[in-house]
């Protein structure tokens, strides 16, 4: 019990994970605000593709070997899967590199989550790719969480830096 309390000093940078998770949460939760007033979105619904788009960040971070090789695997199955997954794939990143504010956010948190997981191999603690991605999904939503719960900017220059 002892080593996993001190796993957090000892990779520093699941620490700076969830720092970055505050602040994407209190950006979001500002952000939010916002987009209510301009585009007339539901609550409800911009939180859960926050969240959703943070859960899929996670697992494809902490999993690519098993996802690459599913994905592989189905292609290689016929070539109308093959190409229906490469249409789908293409059409989803399009229109989400539409929109570009959220690519960066996507952009932060991702190399938070490598830097995270890369300074975990360091020390050598790798456990099995489901357990990784449950407990990195659970620092970065926590951290989300928390940054969602200040209502207001967390400097005025990171408002400014985030805007």
């Amino acid at each position: 019990m002892l080593r996993l309390l001190v796993v957090p000093f000892r990779a520093p940078s699941l620490l700076l994970l969830f720092g970055v998770a505050v602040v994407m949460g209190n950006h979001w939760s500002l952000l939010q605000a916002e987009q209510i007033d301009s585009l007339g979105i539901d609550v409800e619904l911009f939180w859960i593709v926050e969240v959703l788009q943070a859960v899929v960040l996670v697992v494809i971070c902490t999993m690519p070997d098993l996802i690459l090789r599913q994905v592989s695997l189905l292609m290689a199955a016929s070539r109308a899967i093959s190409l229906l997954v490469v249409l789908l794939l293409v059409i989803t990143a399009g229109l989400y590199l539409l929109h570009l504010s959220l690519l960066a956010d996507v952009l932060i948190l991702a190399s938070a989550v490598l830097l995270a997981r890369l300074d975990l191999t360091r020390i050598r603690v790798v456990p099995p790719p489901v357990v990784m991605a449950i407990a990195l999904g659970l620092i970065l939503l926590g951290g989300i969480w928390i940054g969602q719960q200040i209502s207001t900017p967390l400097h005025p220059r990171l408002a400014e830096l985030l805007a």
